[in-house]
């Protein structure tokens, strides 16, 4: 079965590549030119991806996603011009999963279309333990949630991406490298930057004092540690 991406971007020459790019190589092409376009076609043709443009011409990307993310986690990969790191952080702070700034390269963009997908769909191993609780909160791996204090916290595909990775190896440093490489890919080895945005991100969601967590530790320069 194809894989559906939802594309969402006011320049029509943008999503005309889009479109011919991602037919070309089996997925099944979505469009919108604005914001209340993208979130009926979300809603209606259930994608497994969408890729969006911040700048539409009725609504901020940021509200987009907001609208997306009140119903459901599928991963948003935001694609924009705007190179300000405010933007990028309101962006994820709003629920998308990763950040392509315009210009973009065609081979960059899909491997980033292919890692978020992957993320979403990774599922635990047979005989693992599928509930992890700590003091604070509950990791189910089986239905990928997330409860704190009784209610559900939601998290974004690569929240979920880098919690699962330290909660499989609770206890054991996981180098930096292989957080990167297990969440994002290969071609993500050394985006360290990444790690310390989506930490701070969990950490707020989850830790009770997120300056001083007591789960998800940094041990400096190697890398991260669950702990229980």
């Amino acid at each position: 079965m194809s894989t559906t991406v939802l594309v969402v971007d006011d320049e029509p020459q943008i999503l005309r590549a889009l479109r011919i790019n991602l037919t070309a190589r089996g997925y099944t092409v979505l469009t919108a030119a604005d914001g209340a376009t993208a979130l009926r076609a979300a809603a209606d043709g259930k994608p497994d991806v969408v890729v969006l443009d911040l700048g539409l011409p009725d609504l901020d990307g940021a509200e987009v996603i907001e609208g997306i993310r009140g119903w459901t986690s599928i991963p948003i990969l935001v694609l924009s011009a705007r190179t300000d790191s405010g933007d990028k952080v309101a962006a994820l702070d709003a629920g998308a999963d990763d950040y392509v700034t315009k210009p973009f390269g065609m081979d960059e963009l899909l491997a980033r279309l292919r890692a978020a997908v992957r993320r979403a769909a990774t599922a635990p191993a047979e005989g693992e333990q599928a509930v992890i609780e700590t003091a604070s909160f509950t990791v189910d791996l089986v239905r990928k949630t997330v409860h704190r204090d009784g209610t559900e916290v939601h998290l974004t595909p690569t929240e979920w991406g880098v919690l699962e990775v330290l909660t499989r190896n609770r206890g054991k440093l996981v180098a930096q490298k292989q957080l990167l490489q297990d969440v994002w890919g290969p071609a993500y080895a050394t985006e360290s930057h990444y790690l310390r945005v989506y930490l701070a991100q969990l950490r707020r969601k989850l830790e009770p004092e997120p300056a001083r967590p007591r789960h998800l530790l940094t041990e400096p320069g190697m890398g991260y540690r669950f702990q229980l």
